[in-house]
């Protein structure tokens, strides 16, 4: 295991804050005219999913996790667990549904995708940065909502909740980042 120190922070780097793995989701170094220089910081834990926001000094050091990724695939969603399968010796492996969090919505079959490993033990699924996804429910656009530009909520395949333009309608695909859940473009209109 490596160490991190704060003017080595960049955005994705990774590193264990009491004793869990987490990820810079942000950070911005800070100079005050008086006292020593600091770096606030978000962090998104990769356990739980949640984001915390920390101040640390400048010129503290961390212990990066001991994280190990594998590439696999998600085959389907039994329940509350998800199975992946491990595209080179086609293992296979079951996550909850507490373990993915709101990572599920951007699940699709077929999906490949990177599983992390926190000391050994599977913890979670690094999803691509966009998925797209069709949309199954959305209210129809009705005449003049185009006009104001505003947003109405759309359902999709995986059970996911967007807000996307009043234009599009069901069926068609859209982009969504993964790590916000914004509606990014239409892909494909409805056939």
């Amino acid at each position: 295991m490596g160490v991190i120190v704060t003017n080595e922070f960049r955005n994705g780097a990774r590193l264990e804050l009491d004793g869990e793995p987490y990820i810079i989701v942000e950070f911005q170094h800070v100079k005050p005219g008086k006292g020593g220089a600091f770096v606030r910081t978000r962090l998104k834990s990769l356990k739980a999913g949640n984001v915390i926001d920390r101040t640390f000094r400048s010129g503290e050091k961390f212990d990066e996790p001991d994280i190990e990724e594998k590439t696999m695939q998600f085959l389907y969603a039994e329940g509350s667990d998800y199975i992946f399968m491990d595209t080179e010796n086609y293992e296979q492996l079951s996550l909850s549904k507490s373990e993915l969090g709101d990572r599920v919505f951007y699940l699709k079959e077929q999906m490949i995708a990177n599983i992390l490993y926190y000391r050994g033990k599977a913890i979670t699924v690094e999803l691509p940065l966009f998925v797209e996804l069709k949309i199954t429910e959305t209210d129809p656009a009705r005449k003049g909502d185009t006009a104001s530009g505003g947003s109405k909520p759309a359902k999709l395949e995986t059970g996911a909740v967007v807000k996307v333009p009043f234009h599009l309608q069901e069926g068609d695909i859209i982009k969504v980042d993964t790590r916000t859940g914004d509606y990014i473009e239409r892909v494909k209109a409805a056939s």
